[in-house]
């Protein structure tokens, strides 16, 4: 399979595309520091520089084609309110509809928990990376793509064990960057059409096992 990871420089997006290297699939890193290069690179990808802000859907449509999958996992990551609408929001709809032009249906979006961070203090940043998040979800179910988007809880850096939990509604709780590239890594290669939501946790079902059964295979 060839993958166009949007966010591969990230801690989800790093693992997830030594997982998918790993095993046989060629997967194509999307960076805007040039100095990331390297980086991306080294994880046994082919790096492409490419800007959700300032890149045209032409020119994203231009750079991920020829590829059978696209994931998301890129964010703003609390660099402020206008970023978070342009990169998560706008840059999601932007990398949606350049799926779309160049011809690519499997399309999984990382997304947010909806319990995520409601035990602690909340602000008006924090509500709109909420609402931004859910109007990307909201956009991307409205598209004609095979889509799969993953809502995991807490993220930790702990080392995985390929233990999840996972469904369209589940208790919330952490989970290890580790077991959710892995959960990923799974989804995308679930022979399934069927579009779905799916929330994921820490757990005790193997990722393989957790993800053919989340999207229905």
């Amino acid at each position: 399979m060839r993958v166009f990871q949007i966010g591969v420089a990230g801690g989800v997006g790093r693992r997830l595309a030594r997982i998918l290297v790993e095993r046989g699939d060629e997967v194509t890193g999307m960076f805007r520091d040039p100095a990331q290069s390297d980086a991306v690179a080294a994880l046994g990808a082919t790096p492409v520089s490419g800007d959700l802000i300032n890149d045209s859907v032409d020119e994203l449509a231009h750079k991920m084609a020829q590829h059978d999958a696209i994931v998301f996992s890129a964010g703003a990551h609390g660099t402020g309110r206008d970023k978070t609408t342009l990169i998560d929001g706008r840059g999601l709809e932007k990398a949606a509809d350049a799926a779309r032009l160049a011809g690519i249906k499997r399309f999984v979006l990382v997304s947010v928990f909806p319990d995520a961070g409601r035990a602690g203090e909340r602000n008006e940043g924090f509500e709109h990376y909420m609402a931004v998040k859910k109007q990307a979800d909201v956009y991307l179910v409205g598209t004609d793509l095979d889509w799969i988007i993953v809502r995991p809880g807490t993220l930790t850096d702990g080392p995985g064990d390929g233990l999840v939990t996972a469904g369209p509604a589940i208790a919330y709780g952490d989970i290890r960057r580790d077991n959710l590239a892995a959960f990923i890594a799974e989804a995308l290669h679930t022979e399934s059409s069927s579009r779905a939501i799916v929330e994921v946790t820490d757990g005790s079902t193997p990722v393989r096992e957790a993800a053919r059964a989340a999207l229905g295979a």
